[in-house]
């Protein structure tokens, strides 16, 4: 590409959608792992100086050179496991050695399935999926059709069926797959904030023995009307822009959503709430601006930007697509949340190719990180 021909692809970055961002990213990343930039090293890639590894890359080639290709290849004219493989890639360019954060490293071979790395700072070997929660399993050409199971919301027993696997198995990838994508929040909201608390029934669903009361049919009904023990926190707040961050508490009181929600409203936001003791006490020691609404929904005449319209209908969708599980284990809870808030970070951009890559730990809210 000639410099006229640069400067023009430069100028037309800015008019990419978010998608399209991330296929260009994901292309440039292919292309510095493929070949060195600027005839030297590459930043993150660097030449192979050992024979034995120029050997290994040349087995490797024509995996790269298929990812360099247009990301909308038909899947029935893909491999089953190029997403993993891809993955993979994307993670090391991101983030380099998972062992010492080291970028510069060196194609080292190749074992099920995954190209292998070397860190020439720390000397370790790694692949792709080190040291993340897909890390040691098996069944890779099986990863799209769990993905996609997830992305669909199936039962655990429609998974291990459509992926042919057993019961246990689809229920452990289930919560690999989640892992990551649980701890994928946005480090920061923006503008105004919207803020509530849900309650869901607490679950010891899938536990055998030492019940601390009797055991209820799945999805049942709580003993007591109303909030009682038995009803379990969980904060939940979004920007206007959809970026969303919950956590359970383990406690309704202002140290339990400091803990949740501290750094990540600021008093450079506007926050919106329905008048909580302890949400409001939050606030007012963080010295966060803050708006209480008359009534849950109804936004004052004078100021109709502040409501919290938008939180409460994500409570809504959230328990909606937690029915069709009959109850969720409570120590799972976090997982179910991370589950949600992940389809509708990735939107309409949500595919399994997508979805491995945030299961790896590279999620929509890491995606769009500089």
């Amino acid at each position: 590409m000639d410099e006229a021909e640069f400067l023009n692809w430069v100028a037309g970055a800015s008019k990419l959608t978010r998608f399209q961002l991330r296929q260009a990213f994901r292309s440039l990343a292919v292309a510095e792992a493929s070949a060195p930039l600027d005839g030297e090293g590459a930043e993150f890639w660097a030449p192979a100086v050992e024979p034995a590894a120029l050997e290994l890359k040349s087995e490797i080639e024509p995996e790269l050179s298929v990812l360099q290709e247009c990301p909308e290849v038909p899947r029935s004219g893909r491999s089953a496991s190029e997403p993993v493989v891809e993955a993979g890639l994307r993670r090391v360019a991101v983030m380099g050695c998972p062992h010492c954060a080291n970028r510069d490293v060196i194609l080292w071979g190749k074992a099920s399935g995954l190209p292998r790395y070397r860190c020439k700072g720390c000397g370790r070997t790694f692949n792709g999926l080190t040291k993340t929660p897909l890390a040691r399993l098996r069944k890779k050409e099986k990863w799209q059709d769990q993905a996609q199971a997830m992305i669909d919301g199936i039962s655990v027993a429609k998974a291990a069926e459509r992926c042919e696997v057993d019961y246990k198995t689809a229920f452990r990838w289930r919560h690999r797959f989640l892992k990551a994508l649980s701890a994928d929040k946005p480090k920061r909201l923006s503008g105004i904030v919207e803020g509530d608390e849900t309650f869901i029934l607490e679950s010891f669903k899938g536990k055998k023995s030492d019940l601390p009361r009797k055991p209820r049919k799945r999805g049942g009904k709580a003993a007591k009307r109303g909030l009682s023990a038995e009803q379990i926190p969980v904060i939940v707040v979004r920007d206007r822009s959809g970026a969303t961050i919950d956590a359970v508490l383990p406690k309704l009181d202002r140290a339990s959503i400091t803990g949740a929600l501290g750094g990540v409203i600021t008093p450079a936001n506007q926050f919106c709430c329905d008048g909580g003791r302890a949400i409001v006490a939050f606030a007012r020691k963080a010295g966060i601006p803050h708006h209480v609404l008359p009534a849950p929904g109804k936004p004052r005449p004078e100021a109709p930007e502040f409501h919290i319209n938008n939180v409460n209908a994500y409570h809504g969708r959230l328990k909606e697509w937690m029915r069709r599980f009959h109850g969720v284990a409570t120590k799972n809870l976090p997982n179910y949340l991370g589950w949600r808030r992940a389809l509708e970070a990735m939107g309409t951009q949500i595919n399994p190719e997508n979805w491995i890559l945030g299961a790896a730990g590279i999620g929509p809210y890491q995606q769009l990180m500089p």
